[in-house]
């Protein structure tokens, strides 16, 4: 990995001495006009956009809002259905560890696209250009779409689970109380609603509220991860390494189909570090930081989700009883079989929080992305409200709420029974999808012509995307698999995935081919695009004056290659 300056990236600087921002532009590809711009808003008028939020993250807010996003405490616990719910502890062992390490593969490989193209588009974006105009309409639709999903099921799905775990707090307290569905549902849905009003607040309050959450969430998962080994009441406090990393196979597939299928849980917890990706119209010096946002995110979700994930696994002593309980809530659950009942809310109370902290850095990756694609008009007759900038905040409100008025809708999956397990398991399949396709484009069709940023992975990047890719193809039929089969299978327990992640996918393919693609001709640029000599909104990229970047004044003319 490397932060270097070949590969086209180069370092600008205006009048007035402001500090330069490194980008992968050279001074012969930014607009004309580039001495009336900041340098940030230069390397996005490169890219065909023009500036439109306030630059108010930075590399550490960035991150700040993809950790809350990720969430790893309450990720962790309101996904150990999928993960040691199948497998058993080897699901949290070596199951992570294999998984994790295709995983840090992809989120490099995104890294190495944010740092060429860093605008709130993000992968859809990406594909379209990586694709050119002949099939970049397409591969921006699908991926566009498949990206949407995930973030619009990303702050109901977390906001579920942690109205599951409020509940379930107050159950241990007054064992008589039995939470019902409906009330479930009302708290999520007030979750949602509180979210939806933090993250339509200016851009500077939003980027401090997720600063302070990501403290509170690696402060919790440190205080959790001492409580635990020092509090445990089982007799031994640990399980002999042969339980910790054996299969448990609560499934009627085999081990090594189940093993598979745990890797639901990892792929959904560690699928929040493209949120920079996303924000980097409003982070400074975005192709440096927004890149190493996503790595810090990843790398530091995958050492301590590991470390969590292998204290309960040495420590959990009856997994079936864990996942059957009858508080409705297995991290609930094992805490109450690990520790003592104050300890055991003191940590389920730490993870509460951390709920709400993740579930609205959901909130606001999805308003970004939302926002992103009504720029491009990928909405239809929505677009238009969805892609206005609040003249207040300076933040796309309009798209805000329409994410959570979708959400609360998912939520009536709850009355459904195990149909809301759907957007869990959506979650890491649009996330995948969508992550690999611009990746998959760039090493198979742009291959030595992707012309990088500042940050990239230099020799690495075409095996690191490979064995991205292929873990992509090969883990995601599997999440798609019922827990049982043949008689076992009802509807009750039937995976839902496929229904309500396959049925939206293709009837937006089918719209694209019957008539999107009429209209919709990829990310539609509000002024000259001057990236990856791409034509993109039928603009063709011309030959174009060179600008001196210290005097803004012009030289010969050139092609951009």
């Amino acid at each position: 990995m490397s932060t270097s300056e070949d590969g086209g990236g180069s370092s600008l600087r205006h009048k007035g001495g402001a500090p330069p921002v490194t980008t992968v532009f050279g001074p012969g590809d930014v607009p004309d006009h580039i001495s009336d711009m900041s340098d940030d808003e230069a390397a996005l008028a490169t890219l065909g956009y023009k500036q439109e939020f306030k630059r108010e993250f930075s590399a550490w807010t960035s991150f700040a809002v993809s950790f809350a996003v990720m969430g790893l405490l309450p990720s962790i616990a309101t996904t150990m259905w999928y993960g040691i719910g199948y497998a058993g502890p080897a699901a949290n062992t070596w199951g992570w560890l294999v998984s994790v390490l295709f995983v840090l593969c992809i989120a490099a490989s995104m890294a190495e696209l944010a740092s060429s193209m860093p605008t709130s588009g993000g992968l859809y974006y990406a594909a379209a250009v990586l694709a050119g105009p002949k099939h970049g309409p397409l591969a921006a639709w699908v991926t566009g779409w498949s990206n949407w999903f995930v973030q619009v099921t990303g702050a109901p799905s977390v906001n579920y689970g942690g109205a599951g775990m409020i509940l379930a707090a107050a159950s241990i307290v007054n064992p008589s109380y039995v939470p019902t569905s409906y009330q479930t549902f009302l708290l999520s849905t007030f979750l949602m609603i509180v979210h939806a009003c933090i993250s339509s607040m200016p851009t500077l309050w939003i980027a401090k509220f997720n600063s302070v959450g990501t403290v509170i969430n690696v402060l919790a998962l440190i205080v959790t991860i001492i409580i635990i080994p020092t509090t445990a009441k089982t007799v031994p406090k640990f399980q002999p390494s042969s339980v910790a990393w054996g299969i448990e196979n609560l499934t009627d597939w085999p081990d090594g189909v189940a093993v598979l299928m745990s890797f639901l849980a990892i792929c959904w917890t560690m699928s929040g570090y493209d949120a920079p990706f996303h924000l980097a119209e409003e982070c400074s010096n975005a192709s440096v930081a927004s890149p190493r946002a996503i790595i810090m995110t990843a790398l530091s979700g995958s050492i301590f989700g590991f470390v969590l994930n292998t204290l309960i696994a040495y420590t959990i002593t009856d997994v079936q009883a864990v996942i059957d309980t009858e508080l409705g809530q297995p991290w609930a659950a094992y805490l109450v079989q690990v520790l003592p009942q104050e300890a055991a809310l003191a940590v389920l109370g730490l993870t509460i929080v951390c709920a709400f902290s993740m579930g609205q850095g959901c909130m606001v990756a999805a308003s970004r992305v939302c926002f992103a694609y009504a720029r491009d008009d990928c909405f239809g007759v929505l677009s238009k409200p969805l892609k206005r900038v609040n003249r207040r905040t300076l933040t796309p409100v309009n798209a805000v709420w329409f994410n959570t008025f979708i959400g609360i809708l998912l939520l009536l999956l709850i009355f459904g029974g195990a149909s809301i397990d759907a957007i869990f398991s959506i979650g890491a399949v649009a996330a995948f999808i969508a992550f690999a396709i611009p990746i998959f484009i760039k090493i198979t069709v742009v291959g030595n012509n992707f012309r990088r940023g500042p940050w990239h992975l230099g020799a690495f990047s075409l095996p690191i995307g490979v064995l991205g890719c292929s873990f992509v193809v090969v883990i995601v039929p599997f999440f798609s698999f019922p827990s049982v089969h043949g008689a076992n299978l009802t509807p009750d327990n039937m995976n839902w995935t496929s229904l309500v992640y396959g049925a939206p996918m293709l009837f937006v393919i089918i719209w694209f081919f019957v008539d999107a693609h009429k209209w919709f001709k990829g990310p539609k640029i509000n002024i000259h695009h001057h990236m990856h000599s791409a034509e993109i909104e039928g603009v063709p990229v011309s030959p174009k004056k060179v600008i001196d970047v210290e005097s803004g004044s012009p030289s010969k003319a050139s092609s951009t290659k």
